[in-house]
Parts: C-alpha cells; structure tokens; sequence
C-alpha cells in the first residue's frame, strides 16, 4: 500500500462549459477579430518576393575622385578675349617723367600689374594708341609684349634699344553661372524628452528644412570647371544631397521656350540627359565601378546654370498594433523591417514587457502574451500598383534574406497572426480554477488553490 497522501481534486463543473467556449470563439469571429480576418494575411511571402519589387539598398557608394570634376591648370597662360592688358609705353602710353602705375591685386590668386588697362575685344584684337590693332588672342604675356614691341618697330614709332614698354595681365577673363543649391538646409534643434525612469521618451526637432539658394560666380579663366564652381558656393554635397549634378548649358530659345527633356532626370540615366543642353554630373557611384566623365561636361561657360540637387526626405508609415506614425528613413544606410519596428517603438520578442509603466516593474504578472510576429508591408510597384508583403519577424531575426529593406513610402502594419490571437485571447478571457486538499483528518483539514493562467 502506497504511503503518499491521496489528493482529492475538485473543480468546479458548470453545465455547458464546453459549449460557452464555442460561444465565445464564434463571437470573436462575429465582431472580426484582425487577426483572423485580418486581409494582410494574404500577402506575398518574403522569400517568395520578385527582385524588382525589392528596397534598392543605399550603401555601396563612395564619392568620385575629385579630379574628375576639375580642369588641370595650363603650363602657360594664353590669352583670349575678355582678358586686360596693363601696357606701358614711355613717351606714348604714359609720360616720361612719371613713374608707370602699379595696380595692386585685391586678391592673393592675382599679381599686381603695370601699366594702363587695355582690354582684347572680341575680334581677339588690342588697339593702341599710334599703332591701331594687335592680335592678342592666344598669345602668351611674353608674346603679346614682343608683339606689341614690333608693331611700335614696324611703323617707326620707336627705334631699336631705345625703347621701354612693360606688359601685364591686369585682369583675366571671366566665365559668369549660376549656381543653385538644392542641398541647402536651415538650422535645427532637438529637443529630447527622456522618461524619468529611462524608458521610453520623446524627442522633438525644429527647423532642419530644405532652403534653397542660388549665386551668381565669375570664375576665372582656367578656373570655370564644376569644382571650382562647387568650390566658391559652399563646398561638395553633404550626405542629405542628390548623388549627382544638373548642369544646363545656355539659356532658353529667343521665342522665350526650351524644349524639356526627352528622359526622366534619374540617376540611372545616361551622363548626357537630353543630348547637349542637360547633362548630369555624377557624384557617388557604386563601390569598385569605374566612371567616366568627359573634361568637356565639366568645363563651364557663360550663362551656365549648375543645379545640386538635394534629397527629399524619404518616409515610412506605421499602423496597426505599432502606434501610428510617420517616421523619417535613414538618406545614407539602409533600414531593414526589424530596425523599423524598432524605431516605430514597437515591441518585439517583449513577452510581458511593458514600456509604459510609472512604477518601475518592466514584467508584468503571468506568462505574458505571445509577441506579435506578423508584418504587412504596403509597397508601391514600379507600375504604379500596390502589392502586399507578408513578413514574419520572427522568421527575420533567424534568416537575414527574410529581413527586408523598408523602402520609402511604404507601410507597415503589424498584426498577430491566428495562433498568437488565440492564445491571447484564452489567456486573457479563459480562466481555470483549481482546488486541492491535501489534508483530510479529523482534527485537521488543508487545501490550496490554482488559478491558470
């Protein structure tokens, strides 16, 4: 015979227990539970999703070689129309008993010049006094003085060694465009609002908007490349500006209109937009991609307009057991679907966590509800279509090829799936009460109680 007490169990029978349940199920099914009828169920898998309907990833990209975008400096200046001379010729461009002028450069890029101004017109010709017109156009400052010294020689103005004329470059020549940044942003402040118990929190930014601003640059002469223009507005594009650079050449047509562009202005596209009036400039290329970009696109000229472009900023939106919002996507590194859960201050994996609890405790009583796991994604499709995407997160954080990228403008919607729903809903409406006695004597009776869950 057994030495171990017996233990009576009593619970409690009610008529019908089993039916009540099966009440209860079909009531939840009546008031449409989300997670049984839930339409986001019958989405596309994520391992079943077609490669053109994937998120482009954004890293991989580092910025061009900087001589790309510049022109190298000549041996020797030559000189063009637009450039000024400074001439001195004792006894006809200048008096003799005074010294010839000096003109100091407002600049450090510049060195003073002698002499008085003569600028090259557009036929490439300088006319001086006594002499009429010297060619200039494409000589050095050594041959413009040497032929400035003939002219004077030929028509016996002056006689051989006896003879003082000094030429300079008083000012070169100047390419005028216009440059208008897109990349530009006012000036932000984050105010944080930490939780006095370091859960949860809020932070709140002012300003950090896009401000556009355009200027006008004369850049000199062997200088009128994109760098330099690049250079002299504000430096290269931050990481919140567009990966390449418009640069539209001339103005419009004398009737007032320009033809628009053939192809969409996208980053993909060819260097040479519409064939000679736009052309794009890239400035980040894929990692280990080699880019050629012709000296002839970079080299600015008069009436250019450069536009760098800026980057709007690309959001997702959230709903469903994540609180609604709309939140802002990283514009340099990618977002997969678990970090965006994260930053949406979602729970994941949380069990019986509570975020927003005042007394300090972080679990709660009990086993805690199972954790919602099932994840729509609303995408847009190239075509203009909206497509569904079924991600289980629970499958994310084992298999990173199930961790998809959030692409902007997509929307998230987190659900429980049928079984976490259920089990959900029995732990929170089913309730077992058990009763033992474990003690049954004369003189003395014991018992405990069980309540699940």
């Amino acid at each position: 015979m057994s030495n171990f007490p017996k233990i009576h169990t009593n619970m409690s029978r009610r008529p019908g227990a089993f039916g009540l349940l099966l009440l209860g199920l079909g009531s939840l099914l009546q008031v449409g539970c989300a997670a049984v009828t839930n339409p986001t169920a019958n989405g596309v898998p994520a391992h079943a999703l077609p490669p053109e309907l994937l998120a482009e990833s954004k890293e991989g990209y580092s910025p061009v070689d900087l001589t790309l975008l510049r022109v190298p400096p000549p041996e020797v200046y030559l000189l063009d129309v637009g450039d000024t001379l400074g001439v001195y010729v004792e006894g006809i461009v200048g008096s003799v008993d005074a010294p010839p002028p000096v003109s100091v450069a407002d600049s450090t890029e510049k060195t003073p010049s002698i002499g008085y101004p003569f600028p090259i017109r557009d036929d490439g010709n300088v006319s001086l006094p006594m002499v009429g017109n010297v060619p200039m156009k494409g000589l050095t400052i050594e041959k413009a003085e040497q032929a400035i010294i003939q002219a004077y020689l030929d028509k016996e103005i002056l006689r051989p060694n006896e003879y003082r004329i000094i030429v300079s470059l008083m000012r070169s020549r100047t390419v005028g465009v216009v440059v208008v940044r897109e990349d530009s942003r006012s000036g932000s402040v984050t105010l944080q609002n930490n939780s006095l118990i370091g859960i949860g929190g809020s932070s709140t930014t002012i300003g950090g908007e896009q401000k556009p601003s355009g200027q006008i640059v004369d850049l000199p002469a062997y200088q009128n490349d994109l760098l330099n223009a690049l250079a002299r507005t504000g430096g290269l594009p931050s990481v919140s500006g567009g990966r390449d650079i418009l640069i539209y050449r001339g103005s419009a047509g004398s009737d007032g209109y320009a033809e628009a562009p053939c192809r969409p202005l996208c980053p993909s596209d060819d260097p040479t937009i519409d064939g000679e009036r736009i052309i794009r400039i890239p400035l980040r290329t894929k990692n280990c991609e080699s880019v050629h970009i012709p000296r002839e696109d970079i080299v600015l000229h008069d009436g250019d307009i450069v536009v760098v472009r800026g980057r709007n900023q690309e959001t997702y939106y959230t709903g469903g057991i994540l609180p609604s919002s709309v939140q802002s996507l990283p514009l340099d590194r990618d977002l997969n679907v678990i970090e965006a859960v994260l930053r949406a201050r979602g729970q994941l994996l949380s069990g019986g966590l509570s975020t927003s609890n005042l007394n300090g405790s972080s679990v709660g009583s009990g086993v805690g509800n199972p954790s919602p796991s099932q994840l729509a994604i609303l995408r847009e499709t190239p075509g203009g279509q909206q497509v569904m995407i079924r991600v289980d997160l629970n499958e994310a954080l084992r298999d990173p090829r199930l961790n998809l990228l959030v692409q902007a403008d997509d929307v998230l919607i987190l659900q429980e799936n049928t079984d976490e729903a259920f089990a959900r809903y029995v732990s929170q409406a089913v309730q077992f009460d058990f009763f033992f006695r474990i003690l049954n004597r004369s003189d003395a009776q014991g018992g405990a109680s069980v309540i699940l869950p």
